[in-house]
Parts: structure tokens; C-alpha cells; sequence
């Protein structure tokens, strides 16, 4: 019996790493479908039957950098302590931001800052992608408010994005080539601001 359809003869896990690493280099407009699809290691029917258009590819490659490169900051909720949930994110993150095997910075940041048309909608996909994050950030510290690890008062939704900010612009300049070590150095300052019930634990 004739098996209908014909394998992909290649591995589609693979090839949408290697979109990650284009989109996340070249942003979403500077990535040719040419650039893509050779980095692929296939042709354009191969890459719509696949994935789709360049724009669901793009959603794929988001998710799959979700997936693989932020698995920290799913981690990072897990902790004890809103200190350390704060802090296991932001130096992870710096971590992140600088691994040598990488592009440097982040690809929900830097992979659609134009604006418009198509752009338009990429930037907002990613603007969405992001605060998503923050308010899963969000409710793990309004519970920590509820529970009196962080004193009665305290914005959970504020200090989220604060966290968030701090972690954007960390971002922004290590695509720009700040070293590890400096962004490290933010990331001291930053959690000195934190407010806490007790003393932090010592780093």
C-alpha cells in the first residue's frame, strides 16, 4: 500500500532553532525568507507546509525561545521567597543575556521594534508575549503579599514591572555589548530596591 504524503526529511525541531537564531540576530522585518529558509536547511515549500507564512513562523520560533531559552523564568517562580524569585529571574536573565552560544540580548525584545503594517502586529505580538511573563511575575508576588513575605502594601502589578524593566533594559544594552559583569551590577542595584519584611539573604 502506498504510504499517502511524503516525509519532511528533516528534523522541524532543528530547523526552528536555527529560525530562533535568524529572527533573534535579524529581527522579524531584517529576516529574508531567503536567510530563513537557508538556515533551515530547506526550500519554501517545504518551510509553509512545515510552519506556515514568515508570520506564523515567527510565532513558532517565539514560542519555541519560551520554551528552551527563558525556561528560567518559569523556574524563578518557583522559589521560596519573593527575594529570590526576584533575584533568581534577574541573574539568570543577565546569564541569558550574555551566553556566548547566543545572540546577545533577547529576541522578544529585539525581534520587532518597527512599527505599521505587518511590524505593527509583531511588535504587539511580542509586547504581548512579554506581559505575559510579568503578570505571571505579578501573581507569584501578590501571593507573596498575601503570605507576609513582602510588607501589606506593596503593588505586586508595579513591582512586576519594575522587574520586567529592569530585565528589558538589560536587554537593550547587552545587544549593545555590555558585558555579563555589568549587567550583574544593575541587577545588585536593583534588588536593593526590593521591599521585603526581613533582612535578604545573603548573595
Amino acid at each position: 500500500m502506498a504510504v499517502r504524503g511524503r516525509p519532511r526529511g528533516f528534523d522541524a525541531d532543528e530547523a526552528l532553532d536555527r529560525a530562533v537564531e535568524i529572527f533573534w540576530r535579524q529581527g522579524y522585518e531584517g529576516a529574508s525568507l531567503t536567510d530563513l529558509t537557508e538556515a533551515m536547511g530547506i526550500n519554501r515549500t517545504s518551510m509553509y507546509a512545515a510552519f506556515g507564512n514568515k508570520e506564523e513562523l515567527f510565532h513558532r520560533a517565539v514560542a519555541r525561545y519560551a520554551e528552551a531559552d527563558m525556561a528560567y523564568a518559569r523556574e524563578a517562580l518557583t522559589e521560596p521567597t519573593a527575594y529570590e524569585v526576584v533575584e533568581s529571574f534577574l541573574r539568570a536573565n543577565a546569564d541569558a543575556l550574555t551566553r556566548a552560544d547566543r545572540p546577545s540580548g533577547c529576541l522578544s525584545v529585539q525581534g520587532g521594534l518597527a512599527e505599521g503594517g505587518e511590524s505593527g502586529r509583531i511588535a504587539r505580538f511580542l509586547a504581548d508575549s512579554r506581559l505575559a511573563g510579568e503578570h505571571a511575575l505579578a501573581r507569584r508576588l501578590a501571593s507573596a503579599v498575601e503570605e507576609g513575605d513582602l510588607p501589606a502594601g506593596t503593588d505586586p502589578d508595579a513591582l512586576a514591572r519594575y522587574v520586567m524593566v529592569v530585565s528589558e533594559g538589560n536587554a537593550v544594552h547587552a545587544a549593545a555589548g555590555a558585558t555579563r559583569a555589568a549587567l550583574h551590577a544593575t541587577v545588585d542595584i536593583a534588588l536593593r530596591a526590593l521591599p521585603r519584611t526581613h533582612a535578604a539573604p545573603a548573595t
